[in-house]
């Protein structure tokens, strides 16, 4: 059955393919329907990249705007969801730039990078873990969530930051020590 108001079916019906041509076509339920269907998820990625959740809002509205505005460029090569998260952490960084936390220097101290006990993630909840990364310093924090969250490389990290190679595997080691540190302390009170 179709919608009356789009010439489509139902919104759950509504395949990614069907909302894009109405999105391209600029019809306000398909854009509405874009937004609710992914706003939840990219919501909780602007999140890692916010400080508050006012922040993580902008940010997702920017990168809406952006869906919006480049929504023709989707080439139905992949994931549709997968594009939508690549423009939702573009903007995110955009925004991290523009705030310009660059007024934390971090050196490149070496740290060990050896690997933390299994046993010590056991006892956490994936929340109570993201909430430890949430306390990251900026710096640490943005490369934390682009390397071990989103799964990028180094060297995309690099060219997405504008920062070294070198200044990346450096910034997540010393996360992934400082992260280590906390879960010791949570450990240590919970005893």
């Amino acid at each position: 059955m179709n919608h009356p108001h789009w010439g489509l079916k139902p919104c759950q019906q509504v395949t990614d393919k069907e909302l894009i041509k109405g999105c391209l076509r600029e019809n306000r339920q398909c854009q509405q329907e874009l937004f609710r269907r992914y706003a939840g998820k990219m919501l909780a990625v602007c999140m890692r990249y916010a400080r508050h959740q006012m922040e993580a809002e902008d940010i997702l509205q920017d990168a809406f705007i952006k869906i919006y505005d480049n929504i023709s460029k989707f080439e139905f090569k992949g994931s549709f969801e997968g594009w939508i998260r690549r423009i939702v952490i573009n903007t995110a960084l955009k925004n991290y730039s523009k705030k310009s936390f660059k007024n934390e220097q971090i050196g490149i101290d070496h740290f060990p990078d050896k690997s933390m006990e299994p046993s010590i993630y056991a006892d956490l909840h994936e929340e109570a873990l993201m909430g430890l990364v949430d306390q990251l310093p900026d710096g640490y924090r943005l490369v934390f969530n682009l390397y071990a969250v989103e799964g990028y490389s180094h060297k995309e990290i690099a060219d997405m930051t504008g920062i070294k190679e070198s200044t990346s595997r450096s910034q997540l080691v010393k996360a992934r020590k400082m992260l280590q540190n906390k879960i010791i302390e949570l450990q240590k009170v919970a005893v």
